[in-house]
Order: structure tokens, then sequence, then C-alpha cells
């Protein structure tokens, strides 16, 4: 199933400050946990996630350091900040509102299917 692009979009920022939370990563670790979290599900190329740390980083949310990979490779290790702890906590109470508002309205129409649909008006030529 392919998500949309929005519906990517909108989630990107909680799902790598809810990965952060847990402790520091790095990059690739990220996109390979997402993918995991969502039984491969959803996979972001390095165009979505590299420009989303970026910016998470010039608001404050995370802050970055070079590290050394087991190989002695330099990479950036992402950890997140109290600012950071903090739009998580609110991307999570809004995400728990919008999920709870899409519940109902399943349920809703699951419980009443929808009203059919007006007959088509007469025309005096019909």
């Amino acid at each position: 199933m392919r998500i949309d692009k929005d519906l990517v979009a909108a989630s990107a920022t909680p799902l790598v400050l809810g990965i952060l939370a847990t402790g520091p990563s790095y990059g690739y670790a990220i996109q390979k946990q997402i993918s995991e979290l969502s039984g491969g599900r959803l996979s972001w190329a390095d165009g979505m996630l590299y420009p989303l740390l970026h910016r998470l980083e010039a608001g404050g949310h995370i802050e970055a350091t070079w590290g050394a990979s087991k190989g002695g490779r330099r990479r950036k290790v992402y950890a997140i900040t109290g600012r950071g702890l903090g739009q998580l906590e609110s991307r999570r109470e809004q995400w728990s509102i919008v999920a709870e508002a899409l519940h109902q309205v399943w349920r809703a129409a699951q419980v009443a299917p929808p009203p059919p649909l007006p007959a088509p008006a007469r025309t005096a030529a019909s």
C-alpha cells in the first residue's frame, strides 16, 4: 500500500522526534527504524530525512554531533533536546485528537451508511 505524500510529511516530525526520544541515532539508523516500525510500508529517501533533520536542528529540537561508526567512518549523530521533547509532546497530543476524530468518523460510517443520493430532478422535458 502506498502512503500518501501529505500523510508521510505530516507524520515525519513526530516519528523522528519519537525515535530520538529513545536515544541518539544517525540518519541511516533512523530511516531503518521507520521502515521496521511500519513493517516496511514507510521508507524514506535521504532527500526527505536530511532536510527534516536540518530543520529540526535549526529549530533547536535536536542537536547533531560528529561521531564515528564501528568502521571508524565519521557520521552525524542526532539527539533530541528539551525543546524537542516539548515539541514531541505537543505533536502527540495533536495526533491523538486527529486519530480520535478519525476513529469516530469511521465507526459512524460503519454503523450508519451514508444516505442514498437524491433522485435526479425531473424536468418538464422528461
